[in-house]
């Protein structure tokens, strides 16, 4: 799939991006690299809330609690985070909270916990230390990012953890890269979405609600996809060109140049053996491919360009199209812009026995429970092999792989467990 789509990769890969506010890059892709603008931390602070002195060097041999040495102290003045303390005179140690900055003349940190009295004293008053080591209980400056290094590579996948980096950095907006746009199609006539005046009484007879648009819809926008979702399409093919053809008129660039307003058509439905392949017979003649692949379910899929425009067709059955969705569109997502992450791969012990038809490559839907203290990870099934069974999709946590060749397995097998 991603060696086919060569359309939007050196676009996606190479453009100047776009900037977003900082709380809205998470799920995005960073287009450049960002270098921190200072150091972090920005000065040397302490770690505890404790007693800021200068601290001669110890020998290196450990020493026992009886052999710690005590020295008295003059307090100085208390150094509360968020201020620029004054320097430390010799002979004081001054009472410190954690985060707040080192004062000059100081290179290590008690804490209040070891002191006698174990608490702050008043200004003026004395008070008992153990000797310690410089630098014990300070975070030099620096010591997480040096100013000008690289803080977070240009292509990463931003979570929340990168977000709270850039804040600390200073950083209000992040420059990502485009987002995906794609096109949503589902066919057929028995389709009416939730919410259609023709089911305000009841569902017509023959007629069924959407799910195949919700579901392909929300797997998109969770891997950080733009949707466009068209009107369902009915099993007309000229209805069907004549939307494709609106969405993929041209849309003028900046620099003159020009592209498709989307990056990808995704169909669902119509691309099977039946009478009314809708997908089938509007496309038949372009360049698109319709195949059968040794996959159960998802076993129909079409793959080509529509006027230049990169195109998918899934299945019509609602698990057939996650199905064609994780095994194939999902990864080329991934490959192409960096987003989603990929899904966890594991072993697993099979809970049951299974058994699968010759030939096809099969994908049962799990429920996989991690390894405990004393327990190795399992996965049991969760209803059965069709592929309209959205109740049991919606209990899933796991997709079970039983490879092509394999007819049964026995309860303990290993088997390849994607985690979803």
């Amino acid at each position: 799939m991603a060696k086919a789509w060569n359309g939007p990769d050196g676009a996606l890969k190479n453009d100047a991006g776009t900037r977003v506010v900082l709380t809205e890059a998470v799920g995005r892709v960073l287009a450049a690299e960002l270098l921190a603008p200072i150091d972090l931390p920005p000065f040397a602070n302490s770690q505890m809330d404790g007693f800021a002195l200068a601290a001669k060097p110890l020998y290196s041999q450990p020493k026992t609690v009886d052999s710690v040495k005590s020295t008295t102290f003059v307090v100085a003045a208390s150094i509360p985070a968020g201020t620029a303390p004054a320097p430390l005179a010799p002979g004081t140690a001054a009472p410190i909270m954690t985060g707040a900055m080192m004062p000059d003349g100081a290179n290590a940190v008690v804490p209040v916990e070891a002191a006698l009295p174990a608490v702050f004293p008043e200004a003026g008053e004395a008070v008992s230390l153990p000797e310690t080591q410089p630098g014990a209980f300070v975070r030099a400056q620096g010591s997480d990012l040096v100013r000008g290094s690289v803080a977070i590579t240009a292509g990463t996948l931003l979570n929340a953890a990168h977000i709270g980096l850039a804040s600390a950095l200073g950083a209000t907006t992040l420059l990502v890269r485009r987002q995906l746009r794609v096109l949503l199609v589902t066919t057929g006539d028995e389709v009416l979405l939730p919410g259609d005046p023709r089911a305000g009484d009841a569902l017509p007879a023959g007629k069924i609600f959407d799910a195949n648009m919700a579901l392909l819809r929300a797997n998109l926008m969770q891997s950080g996809v733009e949707v466009v979702v068209a009107p369902i399409v009915r099993d007309e093919p000229h209805a069907l060109l004549e939307l494709l053809d609106h969405y993929v008129i041209k849309e003028a660039l900046p620099d003159g140049a020009s592209r498709a307003a989307v990056d990808l058509i995704v169909t669902t439905g119509g691309i099977s053996a039946g009478a009314y392949e809708v997908v089938k017979q509007a496309l038949d003649g372009l360049e698109v491919e319709f195949v059968s692949v040794a996959l159960q379910p998802g076993g129909p899929q079409a793959l080509g360009s529509y006027k230049g425009v990169p195109f998918i067709g899934f299945p019509g059955n609602p698990v057939s199209g996650v199905v064609s969705f994780e095994l194939f569109l999902r990864p080329a997502l991934t490959a192409l812009s960096g987003a989603p992450a990929p899904r966890p791969r594991v072993l697993a012990t099979l809970a049951h026995a299974l058994t699968s038809p010759d030939g096809k490559h099969q994908i049962r839907r799990g429920v996989y429970t991690g390894p405990g203290f004393e327990s190795a990870a399992s996965v049991r099934e969760v209803g059965g092999p069709s592929s309209h069974l959205l109740g049991a999709l919606a209990q899933a946590n796991a997709l079970i792989h039983i490879p092509a060749g394999v007819t049964e397995l026995q309860a303990g097998a290993k088997v390849e467990v994607w985690l979803l």
